[in-house]
């Protein structure tokens, strides 16, 4: 399979993939993990219970206070931060039921208030707990039911139940944790990034060549979100992780939610603006060693990491909905007209760049009309309580310029490469 055909595949299959997992309509769905557990009902549930002690099992509550002369509301406090640093609060409305003569405990919660997250987006949102006595102990049932777009996020609330049910599990019956079951563990995502090379090999030849070119798109992706991990500490996240997903890249998450607009089209931007440091340094290395003689074989791996290093990029900048470029572009132009009008004038460049290099019309179009559907893509967005803080005159002006920087030096890295590489 050519590199280019390879290429328009593997977009035309991730287009599908992220529409599955980020924009998918899967309705109302409930969610529901089980566990018995070696103990009492009645003890079980004083912990489990929304006014109880959840602080000493759960991962991510670290207070509980029932609300002054509202018996029915609770407030609890997580570990997560809000856009200011302190620890996220929200207040739930608890429906209890009586105690069966079978003895068992149930109540369901709703969200009421949220010191991080717009009323709107918990409007389905339910959560269910219930306590059962069982032969060898007791039966505890988390469920949470809520309105879903895309997989991605049902995946997320599935895996944070079963960890926080399995938390409960560890403190009762005294089991130590293993970190080793976290998705986001070191040796876990080390296995996802050597998975992805793998599974990237074939679409580009099961050659050294196409092995090359897998391990070198996997280079980049890790050093663009790293890009964005620098950026989200420069801005005082108190945490940043890194999640690796198969065939689709990397996700880089902050510690926190964004607290400006000048924040999330700095974050958005670093990703393709940390690469661009390595353009001119790849170039300088490589018109260097112009004068050193040298086996001509050995020119290839650089360009090719340089091609793959700016066409990747410069996609990325590309001003659809959920790509860093878009992200960026609607933090600097708010009004639709000019909006609209830079869209098109940087899908222009691109294409400009994609024809001055050589590719066929054919494969222009099909590339402008994968981003054009991937453009059209919508997600539940996660409106924040607060409006963010606008930007001010200088920082659109130092986000725009540094918007031009980048896409300017990653045209010039695939132009710079490629006239070598097919010259």
């Amino acid at each position: 399979m050519a590199t280019y055909q390879a290429a328009v595949f593997l977009a035309a299959f991730n287009l599908g993939l992220l529409w599955l997992l980020m924009a998918a309509p899967l309705g109302r769905r409930t969610i529901r993990v089980s566990r018995i557990i070696r103990e009492r009902p009645e003890e079980l549930w004083n912990i489990t219970r929304p006014a109880g002690d959840q602080t000493s099992w759960h991962p991510n509550v670290i207070a509980v206070e029932p609300v002054d002369g509202k018996p029915d509301l609770v407030e609890f406090a997580y570990r997560q931060s809000d856009r200011h640093g302190h620890p996220s609060r929200r207040t739930m409305i608890v429906d209890r039921t009586a105690m069966t003569s079978a003895g068992c405990f149930s109540c369901e919660l709703r969200v009421v208030n949220d010191t991080t997250l717009d009323h709107t987006f918990w409007e389905g949102y339910r959560e269910r707990r219930k306590v059962e006595r069982a032969p060898l102990g007791s039966r505890v049932t988390f469920e949470q039911t809520d309105n879903y777009r895309g997989l991605a996020f049902y995946l997320f609330r599935r895996i944070a139940l079963a960890r926080e049910l399995s938390a409960l599990q560890n403190h009762v019956e005294e089991s130590p944790a293993s970190g080793l079951l976290h998705f986001e563990h070191p040796l876990w995502q080390t296995v996802l990034v050597i998975l992805s090379t793998v599974l990237l090999w074939p679409f580009f030849g099961l050659t050294a060549q196409g092995l090359m070119i897998s391990v070198f798109l996997t280079l980049v992706i890790l050093l663009h979100e790293l890009g964005h991990m620098v950026a989200y500490r420069a801005f005082g996240h108190p945490t940043t992780r890194m999640l690796f997903v198969p065939l689709l890249g990397g996700v880089a998450i902050g510690g926190r939610p964004y607290n400006t607009h000048f924040e999330v089209a700095t974050c958005a931007l670093m990703g393709a603006g940390f690469s661009a440091l390595l353009v001119p340094i790849l170039v300088a290395a490589h018109q260097s060693a112009m004068d050193i003689p040298h086996s001509m074989a050995m020119d290839g791996p650089i360009l090719v990491f340089l091609v793959i290093l700016g066409a990747f990029n410069l996609l990325n900048l590309l001003p659809t909905y959920r790509f860093d470029g878009g992200q960026v572009l609607r933090q600097v132009f708010q009004g639709p007209r000019i909006l609209a009008f830079t869209s098109f004038l940087v899908t222009g460049v691109v294409a400009w760049t994609g024809w001055r290099i050589g590719l066929a019309a054919p494969v222009l179009t099909v590339g402008v009309a994968l981003f054009t559907l991937l453009g059209m893509i919508r997600t539940k967005s996660a409106k924040p309580r607060e409006a963010l803080v606008p930007m001010n005159g200088p920082e659109r002006l130092m986000t725009g310029f540094g918007y031009y920087a980048a896409l300017a030096i990653h045209v010039y890295a695939v132009i710079y490469a490629c006239d070598r590489l097919f010259r």
